[in-house]
């Protein structure tokens, strides 16, 4: 039967079922689709014989809304969804999102805080016994004791609050199966403590063997140098190959135990999970609440890759998906390209072929498949390695299979590419690609910072390498005769940046003309290098001491500097410079941010400025207006764009100006 798996009694009969042998809780809305993680699991764990049902965004306030299924034969499999639920909910700066693009009709509140523990203790009320395996990003990256942005505290291991029996962590495909087999072999859940990419507890220390041992759950919690100490040791055994059991104890009689993780799924494994029997869509009873918005997203999109060598330190993808990169072949992703073409929605654009990085399609190295990534360094940080193999010609390859099929009318990439990587790639066929058929109107990319100070501590490459790039597809770009720039993707406040280095990131931005829509601020997400420097003020890598920017009016401070045109930035611009001791950035000159108040000192013009006002030109092509924006008009007074270095007429060249005079197509790049 090609449909989507049961969600009520009912649906169970029409299979002739009595029983599922898994009833899976998620909290996001039921989406049979390869980019939903539950959608992968239930149709893998169906494809091996197990019957699946589904309890989608289950009322966590009514035990009834756990039991629609009934009990289980093997257990309960849960997750909070595609996002940890407490990034679904809240911004940085705590406030509650208003949508919830997981949710139908994208309205919040449909999933508790802490959903898959609030969902595990909800299934425990009812079913004392049931086995109960939790999985997802959330599950994942809270699998041993963590520290907790949203609480302030460093919590326990999800294995210990939310009284499940097992995780399954990062890519569970291989883990889950095995998982399954073993309950369906009649071993009890206690006593699967062997399997890869799985979390444990045991009341026994003898029990435990061959472990790394961490530091107490107590001595992280009490002492932060403890905890970052214990932080690295977990990131340093997130490799298939060489990562080591480690074991956390909690108290003489309670053990968390996390065995290394799984190994990379093969070409032939990742296709076959992509080529399981999706309905490609969400489940029909959601049409009526106006659909899930998520889908819009991914619906003609391909996944092409897994993992990520790139390092960022604000990535939880070493801990979630490992280094190593696992690739579809041409074949698998064509075909589910022919797919695309086929529904009557399509309009002939694929919106992305990628994953994490785009342009990775196979391991850093050779030795990678054999001995895993190195645990003591990066593959593209601070420099690329000697070993790094940096070649486009297959992912060119896909592209152009791609982009002859019929009915495609554009492959664009939106995951995002390494633009260091790509500068490794000394043959240029990529950026050459790249700026024909691949771009429209604009590319973002993320240097994140311009300071290197702070670029350090983000895992980036210094800005000279970024420099580099746009130099490089400038002159591309200019050479195909096109008119595409760059739209560089920042981050304000993040662990090690001091009000230096955000003025520094606000003179990068006058200089380049142009002023984001959107600031991000830092994140500190569960399980990453930086949430650990933000908790601890020590670099885990080094154990060096680092500036922090926590205090909510410093925040919002450099995340002003970053859109100091904007005129309700203007206090909290003119206070940053004052702190920062860059008065001089407060004047009429051109290289001020700000100007000043009436009748208050500023700093001396430039000469230019000074003959400009004097022939009556300044305030016409180089002053600035009443909220310290600077206006240019003429042929003469345009500042280049990252880009192909077009020269404004008559209005300045923002990237938003380029959206309205439709230069550019706004939404896709």
């Amino acid at each position: 039967m090609h449909d989507f798996l049961p969600m009520s009694r009912e649906d169970m009969e029409k299979r002739g079922w009595d029983q599922c042998d898994f009833v899976y809780v998620c909290g996001d809305a039921y989406v049979d689709h390869p980019s939903f993680g539950h959608a992968i699991i239930s149709r893998l764990l169906e494809a091996h014989g197990y019957r699946v049902g589904i309890i989608s965004q289950p009322d966590w306030k009514n035990k009834d809304s756990i039991t629609v299924l009934g009990e289980p034969r093997l257990g309960f499999l849960v997750t909070a969804g595609n996002m940890d639920s407490m990034v679904n909910h809240y911004s940085v700066s705590k406030r509650r999102r208003e949508k919830d693009s997981y949710t139908p009709g994208g309205v919040m509140g449909k999933r508790p805080d802490y959903a898959t523990v609030v969902y595990c203790n909800l299934i425990r009320s009812v079913y004392k016994k049931a086995p109960i395996i939790i999985g997802g990003i959330e599950a994942s990256l809270r699998r041993l004791a963590h520290y907790d942005y949203w609480s302030g505290k460093v919590k326990h291991s999800i294995l210990v609050d939310s009284q499940a029996d097992l995780i399954s962590y990062g890519m569970g495909e291989r883990s889950i199966v095995e998982i399954a087999d073993a309950l369906a072999s009649g071993i009890d859940i206690k006593d699967i403590t062997f399997i890869d990419g799985t979390v444990y507890k045991t009341d026994r220390r003898e029990a435990v063997y061959d472990a790394v041992w961490l530091p107490s759950y107590d001595q992280v919690k009490e002492n932060k140098r403890t905890y970052a100490e214990s932080f690295f040791t977990q990131y340093q055994n997130t490799d298939a190959f060489s990562g080591k059991r480690l074991c956390e104890p909690y108290t003489d009689h309670l053990y968390v135990v996390q065995n290394p993780p799984a190994k990379p799924l093969s070409t032939l494994e990742m296709d076959d999970v992509y080529a399981l029997p999706y309905m490609r869509a969400p489940h029909p009873s959601y049409e009526v609440l106006g659909g899930v918005p998520a889908i819009s997203e991914v619906k003609f999109s391909l996944i092409s890759n897994r993992g990520c060598f790139g390092g960022c330190s604000f990535c939880a993808l070493t801990f979630h998906q490992g280094r190593i990169v696992q690739v579809r072949s041409h074949e698998s992703i064509l075909e589910e390209a022919r797919l695309l073409t086929e529904e009557p929605d399509f309009k002939g654009y694929i919106h992305d072929v990628g994953g994490p990085t785009a342009n990775f399609r196979f391991p850093a190295c050779e030795k990678q498949m054999t001995k895993g990534a190195c645990p003591g360094k990066q593959c593209l940080f601070p420099k690329p390695c000697k070993n790094l193999v940096a070649d486009h010609g297959d992912y060119i390859a896909l592209l152009r299979k791609l982009r002859a099929l019929p009915k495609v009318k554009k492959v664009f990439i939106r995951s995002g590419i390494r633009f260091d990587y790509v500068l490794a790639d000394k043959k240029k066929d990529f950026l050459r690609e790249l700026c024909m058929y691949h771009v429209s109107g604009q590319l973002k990319v993320a240097p994140e910072h311009v300071a290197d100070p702070v670029l350090k501590r983000m895992g980036k490459p210094e800005n000279a390498v970024y420099r580099q790039f746009a130099k490089e597809y400038a002159a591309m770009n200019e050479k195909l005769g096109l008119k595409q720039y760059l739209v560089p993707y920042l981050m304000s406040s993040h662990p090690g940046s001091t009000l230096k280095e955000a003025v520094e990131l606000a003179e990068h931005l006058r200089d380049l003309g142009y002023m984001p829509e959107q600031v991000q601020d830092f994140y500190p997400t569960p399980s990453t290098i930086s949430t650990c420097m933000y908790y601890t003020g020590l670099d885990p890598r080094t154990m060096e001491e680092v500036y922090v920017p926590v205090n909510p009016h410093e925040k919002a401070m450099q995340r002003a500097l970053i859109q100091y045109r904007n005129p309700k930035n203007y206090e909290l611009v003119r206070e940053a410079l004052i702190k920062a001791g860059r008065e001089d950035l407060i004047g009429y000159d051109r290289r001020c941010l700000i100007r000043p108040r009436g009748g208050e000192r500023t700093s001396p013009d430039s000469r230019d400025d000074r003959e400009r006002r004097a022939s009556g030109e300044g305030r016409k092509a180089g002053g600035r207006n009443a909220a310290g924006e600077r206006r240019i008009a003429g042929e003469g007074g345009g500042k280049r764009m990252e880009g192909t270095g077009s020269r404004a007429s008559g209005k300045k060249k923002t990237i938003r100006n380029i959206h309205k005079s439709g230069k550019g197509k706004k939404g896709e790049r």
